[in-house]
């Protein structure tokens, strides 16, 4: 898949720690850890509200695409 999720650099970028992060969403601290760490391959939308709502951020923010290598667009 070639979903990339950047959570680790938006949060370094708002200096927050990922334990804060799951108190102010309510999120656990292992789904965050879970998603930082690109192991997950869904993400809900009302937890991506939750966290560009703590974070003060957009979706875009998070989620980055990156083609795969050898599959040409038609």
């Amino acid at each position: 898949m070639a979903m990339i999720v950047r959570l680790d650099r938006v949060l370094a970028d708002r200096k927050m720690a990922l334990n804060i992060l799951a108190q102010k969403t309510g999120i656990s601290v292992v789904n965050l850890s879970n998603l930082k760490t690109g192991k997950v391959r869904a993400i809900r939308f009302s937890t991506l509200e939750a966290i560009c709502q703590a974070l003060h951020c957009q979706p875009g923010d998070l989620l980055e695409y990156e083609a795969d290598a050898g599959l040409s667009p038609e």
